[in-house]
């Protein structure tokens, strides 16, 4: 079997295989690449880049239905949520195309001399993007749209569970008028993406994926002297500690901790509720994971080693003395019951681990002080969710997160223009909204001896 196939995780079937690229095709991909950035990026305007994709977002509208079926079948995903992360694809890419031109417009700058100064943000050349197979489309929009407005042409290394969703992505830039070589997809190996990395041609990488991919990527970078931006795990908290509406509450944590059945970087994986709300939360909480469905709210873990990992973690905090409220760690194929584990303290190993399936773990504490000592104990500092009526607590509470982003009542707060990123081993730059679309542009300063 090659790297790349689509294995229904529902059935554990192999619905089929693509071969690894060839080293002519990396090069040949490498060549067309350079090729558009040179005759295609750098001679076309914002303007004309950004109608471009805004036609990609229509074209992600129309499709929403195939691309959603093509994701359920490679990771398994509701084919719902599936459809949706079409659509949330096709809103982010529409949201860059609106916004480019102001985004993108000269900065002028105040300097002591008084010449006119300013920088203006161009593209930089060819940007590597290696992207995961837990949202296949969202992940790609939010790294591959800001570049190609910006003006660098896209190499695309997708999830080796995603060659479909990868192969629709291409179809996507190419149909909506994108020349040859600004978007172009790459079934690369391993070792073929460090080879990619280190070639002149490439002028960055951005990568979401695992800690362990990110260290790697990172270090193949630094040697190439090559910018990269990495978007990595994630433990985030969930903290209740002030509210008058705890069946809120209590819906948000649900919702933060099964979208995507529990597979996502910034899903609410830790939830820490202030002692004299605890009792209830919990007897509501358990109740509502206990009550998921299989189809509609969750579905199979996206392949058999995803499912090994998360039942090897919840079975080692059990030996180590955890509790499980609901759930049996008894996986049928891929399929995990919703879990909801108690009594962890910090000399487990789940404490500080990032548990990437439908398994939440359940603190009490008795302050806020606790709640963010507690907190800022994970590696990880992706983001964060506070339930606070007091809204001003809320926000100093928030001012003392170790995270890259705090949601202030309610989970899911993310927007198509909205910047997503984290700290500490969650990774380092930021994607969407003009934060993100500036990540890899030169920002060129134009100076002139006149006044």
């Amino acid at each position: 079997m090659g790297t790349f196939a689509v294995i229904n995780p529902a059935t554990g079937e192999t619905v089929a295989e693509y071969p690894d690229a060839t080293a002519e095709e990396i090069e040949a991909s490498l060549a067309s690449a350079q090729k558009a950035y040179k005759e295609w990026a750098r001679t076309t305007t914002v303007a004309e880049r950004a109608a471009l994709a805004q036609r990609a977002a229509e074209l992600f509208e129309e499709r929403k239905d195939e691309l959603g079926a093509i994701i359920n079948r490679e990771m398994g995903k509701p084919l719902d949520q599936s459809i949706g992360e079409a659509e949330f694809s096709g809103a982010i890419t529409a949201a860059f195309a609106a916004n480019a031109e102001k985004w993108l417009a000269d900065e002028e700058l105040e300097v002591e001399d008084g010449l006119r100064s300013f920088f203006r943000f161009q593209g930089t050349g060819v940007i590597l993007g290696i992207m995961p197979w837990n949202y296949p489309y969202y992940q790609v929009a939010r790294f591959a749209v800001p570049n190609l407005i910006l003006g660098n042409t896209i190499v695309l290394k997708h999830a080796a569970q995603c060659p479909e969703s990868a192969l629709a992505l291409e179809k996507i830039f190419r149909d909506a008028g994108f020349p040859e070589g600004a978007y172009v997809n790459v079934f690369a190996t391993h070792e073929q993406v460090a080879d990619i990395i280190a070639d002149d041609r490439v002028q960055g990488v951005s990568l979401t994926g695992s800690e362990r991919a990110g260290a790697i990527v990172a270090e193949q970078a630094g040697r190439a002297l090559k910018k990269c931006v990495l978007e990595l795990g994630g433990s985030d908290v969930f903290l209740v500690l002030d509210t008058d509406d705890l069946d809120h509450a209590v819906e948000h944590a649900v919702g933060g901790r099964m979208e995507n059945t529990g597979q996502a970087c910034n899903g609410s994986k830790r939830i820490v509720v202030l002692d004299k709300y605890f009792d209830e939360f919990r007897e509501k909480f358990v109740a509502a994971i206990g009550g998921q469905s299989y189809g509609d709210d969750f579905g199979p873990l996206s392949s058999a080693q995803a499912t090994k990992t998360l039942a090897s973690q919840v079975q080692g905090a059990l030996d180590q003395g955890a509790e499980v409220l609901v759930g049996n760690n008894e996986p049928e194929g891929n399929v995990f019951t919703p879990t909801v584990i108690s009594n962890i303290t910090p000399a487990m190993d789940v404490y500080s681990q990032e548990l990437f399936g439908p398994v939440a773990q359940l603190y009490k504490v008795p302050s806020d002080e606790e709640a963010i000592e507690l907190a800022n104990s994970s590696p990880y500092g992706l983001g964060s969710v506070v339930i606070c009526d007091d809204l001003e607590r809320a926000e100093q509470v928030g001012n003392q997160l170790d995270v890259g982003m705090v949601f202030i009542g309610g989970a899911g707060l993310e927007g198509a223009d909205v910047p997503f990123g984290g700290v500490k081993k969650s990774g380092y730059g930021r994607e969407l909204g003009k934060v993100g679309m500036l990540e890899f542009a030169n920002k060129k300063l134009f100076r002139f001896a006149a006044k």
